[in-house]
């Protein structure tokens, strides 16, 4: 749909009516898909099925029925384009309002009342003490990032005359308990990809062997994975000295190397301080704040969750009963944490808007453009075509509202007390009624990811 005019009236607290002009080319658009559609269930004699002219399923049908059958189909996917412009946040089901298009020469409105999930009253975040770390490199960190070198330009060497030790990189077939399969996955022992049972059940196995590994799910109940072993590898890993510097990286000595990787580990280490302290703070806004998201919306959030994890297990050549086999969950535990991860992605964005509106942020068209033509340089793409293709398409807007999100976070940061993590740690062991609220979920391994499940 292209961009469109929208008026908004608010009717009462939290009530809003949306009025839409629709451009006639998405009219036109609409109509000729109702035809279509409704050519292919209509019966005429002297035609086939879907291919009545429009002249004549007007004649057999009648404009009304044509036109109704055009709105009716597409006025829901008119109204999310509108209100996601609008960047609003429907709770409940629309109720329409409109008469039918009199052509598709012109263009069309209709309107639509709905309850919205209410911004926020927030919390003073001037007062908030938020724990903020110190950015150090763990110790061992340098050593196994050395180790990660060396891994990675270590030849991969077939084992002959012993089975399957912790370490060894493995290529497998996984058969489930209902016969689905998938071939020719490539696992690292000890990496943590897959639950404890599975990896601790193929240890001591034979290339070519199969094995039925049984093991527990979150809920208790048992289950089990068929698993072949079609090939055992090994690292045959090189010495750290000058020569691993020279191949794994583009200094000449060992020493040259351990000191750049020690200043990369600490802009890490400075980088994930920094996030984690932005986090906590609008955590602790949302948490002073009493922030109430609606049920809608967080099974809305969590259906495009579970959406992006399915999507993402098929490039995998993975199915999501397997996945829970593999990372022994079941499917409750899995949805009940994405309603978790949901409902707190929500909070957030509702706590910085609402920041956002109370210190009557502005984004420029000019700051919009500045940011694109910055990642365009990261990508290599085009800027100028990249600055015109964003705006053809509307996502100009979106980034608007991200970027006045984010310079909302910006200001909640620099009011917050920064306190030591230790003694917010601290804090957090005291128990308040306040503080009872579902755990935070780990984070959603998939095939391919570092993240362990």
């Amino acid at each position: 749909m292209r961009d469109v005019e929208t008026n908004l009236v608010e009717l009462a607290e939290d009530r809003v009516r949306l009025t839409v002009e629709v451009p006639s080319a998405d009219i036109k658009h609409a109509v000729e898909h109702a035809g279509a559609d409704l050519a292919e269930r209509t019966k005429v004699p002297g035609f086939r099925a879907g291919k009545v002219p429009m002249p004549i399923l007007v004649r057999r049908l009648g404009k009304e029925r044509i036109y109704t059958e055009a709105v009716e189909t597409h006025v829901g996917g008119w109204l999310r384009a509108a209100v996601a412009s609008k960047g609003l946040r429907p709770v409940s089901e629309p109720k329409f309002e409109y008469e039918l298009p009199g052509s598709t020469e012109s263009g069309w409105s209709f309107s639509a009342e709905f309850d919205l999930q209410p911004l926020p009253k927030l919390a003073d975040w001037r007062k908030l003490e938020v724990g903020k770390g110190e950015a150090e490199i763990p110790d061992g960190l340098l050593e196994h990032e050395l180790d990660v070198l060396r891994a990675s330009v270590a030849q991969l060497v077939p084992v002959e005359g012993r089975p399957v030790q912790d370490g060894d990189t493995l290529v497998v077939d996984f058969y489930s308990e209902r016969e689905e399969e998938s071939r020719d996955q490539v696992i690292e022992l000890g990496a943590g990809k897959l639950a404890r049972e599975l990896e601790q059940g193929l240890v001591g196995a034979e290339a070519g062997e199969s094995r039925e590994i049984p093991f527990f799910l979150a809920d208790g109940s048992a289950s089990s994975v068929k698993v072949t072993v079609k090939e055992i590898m090994e690292k045959d890993l090189p010495p750290v000295d000058d020569e691993l510097a020279r191949a794994a990286s583009e200094f000449d000595t060992l020493g040259e190397l351990r000191s750049e990787i020690e200043e990369r580990l600490l802009a890490e280490a400075e980088a994930e301080r920094d996030i984690a302290f932005r986090e906590a703070s609008v955590d602790a806004l949302v948490n002073a704040s009493n922030v109430e998201v609606h049920p809608v919306l967080v099974e809305e959030r969590a259906r495009a969750l579970l959406a992006n994890l399915v999507r993402s297990l098929e490039q995998r050549g993975m199915n999501l009963d397997l996945y829970l086999q593999l990372t022994g969950q079941d499917a409750g535990q899995l949805v009940e944490e994405v309603r978790v991860e949901a409902r707190r992605s929500i909070a957030r964005e509702l706590v910085l808007e609402a920041a956002a509106d109370k210190l009557k942020l502005k984004i420029s068209d000019n700051e919009i453009e500045e940011l694109v033509r910055e990642q365009s340089g990261a990508t290599g793409e085009d800027a100028d075509e990249l600055v015109a293709e964003i705006w053809r398409v509307g996502r100009h807007q979106e980034l608007r509202e991200d970027m006045r999100m984010s310079a909302a976070l910006d200001r909640i940061c620099e009011g917050v007390k920064p306190i030591p993590l230790a003694q917010a740690e601290a804090r957090e062991q005291i128990w308040t009624p306040e503080k009872e609220k579902p755990a935070s979920p780990s984070k959603l391994w998939t095939p391919g990811s570092k993240e362990t499940p």
